[in-house]
């Protein structure tokens, strides 16, 4: 699996009208809690199924996006965080420590 870099505004409308299942990873490079986020979510990341797109947000580099996202999907900005999307809408939202691929895995499999 493969992470979708983030880098436009109108990637969050794509994400929005996608049907089934998007993950968004927002990480902010300059923090070391969340590269270790990060790092354990992908050494678990091939329990997600195939068809998930992965979508990966540099919050250092895209705050706008990030805000955009919270605004989007209505939920309150952290970091580290993903969003599981289906459909439009957000289905999980998970920071720091309860950030999980097994969890995301689940969600998509149930």
């Amino acid at each position: 699996m493969q992470w979708k870099q983030i880098t436009d505004l109108a990637q969050i409308s794509e994400i929005k009208n996608n049907e089934g299942y998007s993950l968004i990873f927002k990480h902010s490079t300059r923090c070391s809690v969340s590269s270790m986020a990060k790092r354990r979510f992908e050494l678990d990341w091939e329990a997600i199924p195939e068809a998930t797109n992965l979508y990966f947000l540099d919050l250092v580099a895209f705050r706008e996006i990030s805000a955009t996202i919270a605004e989007t999907f209505q939920v309150h900005h952290e970091s580290p965080q993903i969003l599981l999307i289906k459909d439009g809408d957000c289905v999980l939202d998970a920071s720091h420590s309860d950030i999980s691929a097994e969890e995301v895995a689940e969600m998509i499999n149930n």
